[in-house]
């Protein structure tokens, strides 16, 4: 099972595990404790803006347009703030306008595949690349997926959430989502700058192709 965080999120699952997964999650949605997020209890906070509500509202609809089912969520909250439900969608493509398209909202795309290879090929088709992360047993799957043959994200995880928080190590995306990194063996390129220097130590200049400096 493979999935991509692209600020609403994809997660490709193996056809034969997919209802059960999508039963699972929609039971794990259902415990998230919502409220102020300046609340140390509280999971799940409001969005940041209007505007984002209205990103969230237009996507689910575009969802359903395209063939998706919403199966948990999809709707704003009847509560003072930027709230809305945390959200699951079944049924779209692997290649919708919709699953392409990097919202910022709560939503999560679950999509059917057949098999690793197929999984890798839609990981890697969107235009964004932060943080992935494939959940096996498989040896051959894991070494193949944190390889070049594997995903194109630049935080490639094997199972533990796509969330990068692992201070220890660099930070950053690649494709539309840049190219830089930040924080862990990264940190130094923020403070210093690099030069590459060549020094002669002896009295000669040695030329190429028995050029002589005389």
């Amino acid at each position: 099972m493979c999935c991509l965080t692209m600020h609403s999120f994809i997660e490709i699952v193996h056809e034969k595990l997919h209802d059960q997964v999508v039963e699972k999650l929609i039971n794990a949605y259902k415990q998230l404790r919502v409220g102020d997020p300046l609340e140390p209890s509280t999971l799940y906070g409001p969005l940041h803006t209007k505007d984002a509500v209205g990103m969230f509202q237009r996507a689910v609809e575009a969802a359903k347009a395209q063939g998706g089912t919403v199966v948990c969520g999809g709707k704003t909250m009847q509560r003072e703030g930027n709230y809305v439900e945390p959200t699951i969608v079944v049924g779209l493509k692997h290649d919708a306008d919709i699953v392409l398209k990097e919202t910022f909202a709560p939503i999560l795309y679950v999509i059917k595949t057949q098999g690793f290879e197929e999984a890798v090929q839609w990981n890697n088709e969107v235009k964004q690349g932060l943080s992935s992360s494939l959940f096996t047993q498989n040896l051959n799957h894991l070494f193949r997926w944190i390889g070049p043959k594997g995903s194109d994200c630049g935080l490639i995880n094997v199972n533990i959430p796509t969330s990068g928080a692992e201070i220890g190590g660099a930070f950053g995306g690649e494709k539309h989502t840049g190219g830089g990194r930040e924080s862990g063996s990264d940190s130094w390129k923020q403070y210093m700058r690099r030069s590459t220097c060549t020094i002669n130590f002896g009295k000669q200049l040695p030329l190429a192709q028995g050029i002589k400096f005389e």
